[in-house]
């Protein structure tokens, strides 16, 4: 039975709820392949019946797939603006995908770990996103669909080239990998531009929360290949991995830096996000989104219970502008959502101890040293 849009919306994606390798700095890695059928114009040049044809053609062979059973799927023309700006919140869909017309569609599987757009850029844009650092893991699971899928539809391909796309840039592989890494202290030790300089010069991308030409907010920042011709997946994925590697070094280093030589503001930073984040009843989306990314780092640093950055997790999603409006049922001015914003905060963080400093304060620093009765030791 395919999945309802309100079902979709109760659980939170599995990447959300569940930790990976190395997720103290890469909240995900995420895996998209691009796809086209031979004897179709590409989307930006079909015209509406041949968007049709095509959505005739793919969808149903992409709800028979054994990981797509008892999909959400759905023509993009059904679903209200919230609705589709709640799957771009997710990171299910793509914000152009999101404006498209007639003859699109999202088809995605349970779990929230697979999506397929059709007639976004290309007919197929497929990724499969996974918790922490598991790019080859993402991969896999996506290239078993598409070696599927290959085998029922005619896929554009060219033996010189690889596969056709819309964009000269995706052109052989049709893939883009790439990771979404939490980098606060390259941010606080004003570090980050070097790091995102440096991954530019070896053909990295880098970009914000929303990928091109989105604001990096939360500290949280994408970083993808741009080449996909003459290069194999398992290059791309090993190189990018290499880099990735790198910065989770640097931002590890940045960390312990700044607990040695600044702690003062450390604890200042965290302790301003909890109490802010805990007592305040007007709060904006960006604003909530630093200040949770402080709290997340306060997790990492051991000043929260380890359980708290699931939480957090589903917290950075949730508290977006479409998910409140969801959650209310109903559409909220701006000064609404930053009052329902707020609650849905406080509500989350109540089982939220007070920070725990201790671990970055000087012996000098703590309670009194209790007296020492042993009258063997040394005055």
């Amino acid at each position: 039975m395919a999945m309802r849009f309100s079902t979709l919306l109760k659980k939170p994606a599995e990447w959300m709820m569940s930790s990976g390798p190395q997720s103290d700095i890469v909240i995900t890695s995420r895996v998209r392949l691009a796809r086209n059928l031979r004897g179709y114009p590409f989307p930006g040049w079909a015209g509406k019946d041949d968007r049709g044809e095509i959505m005739a053609e793919v969808r149903p062979v992409l709800e028979e797939i054994a990981e797509m059973k008892d999909s959400f799927s759905e023509e993009m023309t059904k679903l209200t603006a919230i609705e589709k700006q709640v799957l771009v919140e997710r990171h299910l869909i793509s914000r152009e995908h999101a404006a498209k017309g007639p003859g699109c569609a999202t088809v995605m599987n349970r779990k929230q770990s697979i999506s397929i757009m059709v007639n976004e850029e290309d007919h197929l844009r497929m990724q499969a996103i996974r918790p922490g650092l598991q790019l080859l893991s993402a991969y896999r699971s996506l290239d078993t669909i598409d070696t599927e899928l290959e085998n029922i539809l005619p896929y554009a391909f060219d033996e010189k080239y690889g596969y056709l796309t819309a964009c000269p840039t995706n052109l052989g592989t049709g893939m883009r990998a790439s990771a979404m890494l939490h980098l606060p202290g390259l941010v606080l030790s004003e570090q980050i531009n070097q790091a995102i300089q440096g991954a530019n010069k070896i053909g990295l991308a880098v970009r914000g929360l929303y990928g091109e030409g989105t604001e990096a907010l939360a500290n949280l920042f994408q970083i993808s290949n741009q080449t996909t011709l003459g290069t194999s997946e398992e290059e791309v994925i090993a190189h990018l991995g290499r880099v990735i590697d790198q910065m989770i070094e640097n931002e590890k280093n940045a960390r312990l830096k700044m607990l040695e030589d600044r702690p003062m503001m450390i604890r200042d930073q965290v302790g301003r996000a909890f109490a802010t984040l805990k007592y305040s009843h007007i709060i904006s989306s960006k604003e909530s989104l630093n200040l949770l990314s402080m709290i997340r780092l306060g997790c990492d640093l051991g000043f929260f219970g380890e359980d708290e950055q699931e939480s957090i997790n589903v917290l950075l999603t949730e508290i977006q502008p479409a998910h409140l409006q969801i959650s209310a049922k109903k559409k909220l001015t701006p000064e609404e959502r930053d009052g329902l914003r707020s609650e849905i905060i406080r509500t989350s963080l109540k089982g939220l101890t007070e920070p725990n400093f201790r671990i970055i304060l000087a012996e000098e620093d703590l309670d009194p040293p209790t007296p020492d009765h042993n009258k063997n030791d040394a005055p």
